[in-house]
Order: C-alpha cells, then structure tokens, then sequence
C-alpha cells in the first residue's frame, strides 16, 4: 500500500515514518520538537510529529505507545490507540503523558510513538427490541475470576 505523506515545513531533517524491523506492524513516528521539551511526571503535552498523511479510504492510521518508553519511563499516550481517520489532513501529533515518576526530555528527532495502518468496517445499526442470548450474557468487568 502506498500512502502519501508530506513533512512540515522545517522537517527535512526528520525521518519519515519507518518500520525498524521486518516483522513490525508499527512505523516509528519521531518528535518535531524545537530544543529540549521535558515532560514532568503526570503532564500531558502534544507532541508534532512533523508530518501530515493522507491516509486512504476505508483504512486508518492508529497511533501507538512504544513499549520500550513504556516500560522504562512510563511514557505513554493519553488517547492510546489515537486514530487518524482517512478524511483527516492535519499535522500529525502525538499526546504524550508522563506516568513514571522523573522527568522525561523529548529530543528532536527520537521516537515517541508508532503507526499502524488497519483497515477499517462502517456499521449500520439495526434497532430490535430483543437481542440474541449468550453464555455470557449481560457479564463483564471481572464477572469470570481472575
């Protein structure tokens, strides 16, 4: 799938989206950031990725936590997966939240996140007055053990 993609003007020197490895669903986005940003233990703060797509009809972009600053600093996205709808043109950003318990410093340049490109399905409701029985049922949030 080919998808275009065009870079915010001043960020030539950022790589596109890229997959780090042959078997990776998600593209790494990288932060468009002037000079260092610190992100405090709790702040949330929008972060450009420097790029805006064009992503086709029936497909989305989801924009995605990397593990690795998850797990080591507790960096994370607020509206984790975010979407990118197909009919959206604007600057792609990243809502970073802090979760650990120091500072973080976002560098121009390092990856913050990742893109994956799912297809998507529209639905069409259909109003009943019943719905069809399962086992399960009407339980949820814990109702089978841990």
């Amino acid at each position: 799938m080919k998808i275009k993609i065009k870079r915010k003007a001043g960020c030539k020197d950022l790589p596109l989206p890229s997959y780090a490895s042959p078997g990776a669903s998600g593209m790494d986005l990288y932060a468009d950031v002037d000079g260092d940003v610190t992100l405090s233990p709790g702040q949330i703060k929008l972060i450009s990725a420097g790029i805006y797509v064009s992503i086709p009809s029936g497909f989305e972009a989801q924009v995605r936590p990397r593990s690795g600053l998850a797990l080591k600093h507790g960096i994370s996205i607020v509206n984790s997966p975010g979407t990118i709808d197909s009919d959206f043109r604007g600057l792609v950003g990243v809502i970073l939240i802090n979760s650990g318990k120091s500072d973080y410093i976002i560098k121009r340049g390092m990856r913050i996140a990742q893109l994956v490109i799912k297809q998507t399905s529209r639905a069409e409701w259909i109003e009943v007055d019943e719905l069809d029985e399962t086992h399960r049922n009407a339980g949820g949030f814990g109702h089978t053990g841990v």
